[in-house]
């Protein structure tokens, strides 16, 4: 039986390669991956995630599908807050950096807009989903 971990893995090769081109259920979605360290192991994870992008900001969202709890990486970032961010053609060393009050809900209404299943995933759960800027590392 497979489980998350050997779809995302799947996911991941996919990505890889072909420089972010996707099949299936994500084809055209915006998808990237982040590195993440581990907060208790210090291993390093790679997670596929949907991200907006708003000029050159990169931001991403700990929905986790509406789940009332967060997703590990979110709390593996939130530990160490230096990741890497693969995008198609492009690969990166930044800082996440957990938005807040209005600038949070101004991204995650822009979210909502342009992929309603984000709203469907705010009206599932009582936590507020956290959204996530990541800032390129010069």
């Amino acid at each position: 039986m497979a489980t998350i971990n050997d779809f995302n893995q799947s996911l991941i090769e996919e990505f890889r390669t072909n420089d972010g081109k996707l099949s299936g259920n994500f084809e055209g979605s915006p998808l990237l991956l982040l590195t993440t360290t581990g907060a208790k192991t210090g291993r390093t994870h790679t997670t596929p995630i949907v991200y907006l992008r708003d000029g050159e900001q990169v931001f991403v969202f700990a929905s986790k599908g509406g789940a009332p709890t967060h997703p590990a990486w979110y709390h593996n970032l939130v530990a160490n807050p230096e990741v890497t961010v693969e995008l198609p053609g492009d690969r990166f060393g930044a800082r996440a950096v957990v938005l807040e009050g209005a600038e949070r809900d101004r991204v995650f209404d822009r979210q909502k807009v342009l992929m309603p299943n984000f709203a469907e995933y705010e009206s599932k759960t009582t936590r507020l989903i956290p959204v996530i800027a990541l800032e390129r590392i010069a």
